[in-house]
């Protein structure tokens, strides 16, 4: 699934320019997010679904902050703990 979330997240940073990049990367990331969480077309994991949120609240979505912190409420440290370092380490590679 890792190429799958590589191009839709590519495909989010070069689409567009400024603020319109931002907000559309933060949608493609929302969306990841929503997969994950939701178990549309991949296996339900909320810390990969945590993580996509994350990253979609740094670009700039509102409504990953919120969902972030639904799904947050559910998991345990540990587990969100793993979310934080996924993300960073996602965004240290992208």
């Amino acid at each position: 699934m890792a190429l799958r979330e590589d191009k839709c997240a590519l495909e989010a940073r070069d689409s567009g320019d400024g603020a319109l990049q931002g907000m559309l990367a933060g949608e493609a990331l929302l969306a990841l997010g929503l997969m994950y969480s939701t178990g549309r077309s991949v296996e339900p994991d909320l810390v990969e679904a945590h993580k996509w949120f994350n990253i979609a609240a740094l670009r700039g979505s509102a409504e990953a902050v919120a969902l972030r912190a639904e799904i947050a409420r559910e998991m345990s440290r540990s587990d969100i703990f793993d979310a934080q370092r996924k993300a960073r380490a996602w965004l240290s590679a992208h």
